[in-house]
């Protein structure tokens, strides 16, 4: 992997890059074409697919090639502020706009009907129904693994170990997509999922990271000394102090934890005020069918009682 000789400027960060760090947006890549595929099949067999989710999907990949298919990851490996740049966008932005293309609605709707595509759909539905994968999607799991990687892998050996290859680093950026994937798609439950939860637990599982990303940034902004070594000593001739650098990736978890959020808890409000609303006209109309029962028995007893 080739590090940044120079200070990071806009027009340096989003310069390309194409290394064995590629893997991610390879990936990337590779779902866009998958999805925008599965679209394609819906439309021949005279299905609608929305163009929201369309537009929501590939904003999501845009995301996720921006800050790995660039100079991104070169500086984000000698900046903290630039590493927790990458981590939050990926985590927060890429996954909640993924998952608001209902992908895994599209994949089980898209699959073809007959040979390896009924395969590939009896597969998916079985690890979907898995105890693994509803283990995995409980609230109380996603929320943990969401929050508490904050703090296990950044105030713990772990962040440092993991960034002394570019494969550690990847892994961990995988695995940060990854939470935030499991988090958002718990909590719009768009389409099949292993573990759906009521509106409100949704709209809790979205508000409590919140105060926990918050204290986060407040313990980096207010220590004293660098939290992790890799990024202790900054290139001396670029001019950035390391404690000014921390703070900024302070101010970047407390904003990106917070203005998603609550971006994401709105969806989730609307999802829930909408299907309550649903849910009155269809009882409203199931009173007015059995009101209108009733009545027109009434009126058979009434002229029983007068022709008898």
């Amino acid at each position: 992997m080739r590090m940044p000789t120079e200070p990071p400027t806009l027009m340096r960060l989003l310069t390309p890059q194409f290394d064995a760090t590629s893997v991610v947006p390879g990936l990337a890549v590779v779902a866009l074409i998958a999805y925008l595929l599965g679209v394609r099949a819906l439309r021949r067999r005279g299905s609608r697919w929305p163009w929201h989710r369309t537009v929501n999907f590939v904003a999501g990949i845009v995301t996720v090639l921006l800050v790995t298919a660039t100079q991104v990851m070169g500086y984000g490996m000698v900046l903290f502020s630039i590493h927790m740049l990458q981590k939050m966008v990926l985590t927060v932005v890429s996954a909640m706009l993924l998952m608001l293309g209902a992908p895994v609605s599209l994949a089980i709707r898209a699959l073809p009907r007959h040979g390896w595509g009924a395969l590939s759909r009896r597969l998916l539905l079985r690890a979907l129904r898995c105890k693994v994968a509803r283990v995995l999607a409980h609230p109380v799991v996603t929320t943990v693994i969401f929050v508490g990687s904050l703090y296990g892998i950044y105030f713990t050996p772990t962040f440092d170990f993991l960034m002394r290859s570019w494969w550690g680093n990847v892994a961990m950026l995988l695995f940060f997509l990854g939470t935030g994937l499991l988090a958002f798609g718990g909590a719009f439950a768009l389409g099949p999922w292993p573990h759906r939860a009521s509106a409100p637990i949704r709209i809790a599982e979205l508000g409590l990271p919140g105060p926990l990303h918050a204290f986060f940034a407040v313990a980096l902004m207010m220590a004293s000394a660098p939290v992790v070594r890799t990024f202790a000593n900054p290139p001396a001739g670029w001019g950035i102090d390391v404690m000014t650098d921390q703070l900024a990736a302070g101010n970047i978890v407390w904003g990106f934890g917070e203005v998603p959020s609550v971006i994401a808890f709105v969806i989730v409000y609307l999802q829930w005020s909408r299907s309550e609303e649903t849910l009155t006209k269809v009882s409203d109309r199931r009173v007015d069918v059995e009101l209108e029962a009733y009545n027109a028995r009434l009126r058979r007893m009434a002229q029983e009682s007068r022709s008898g």
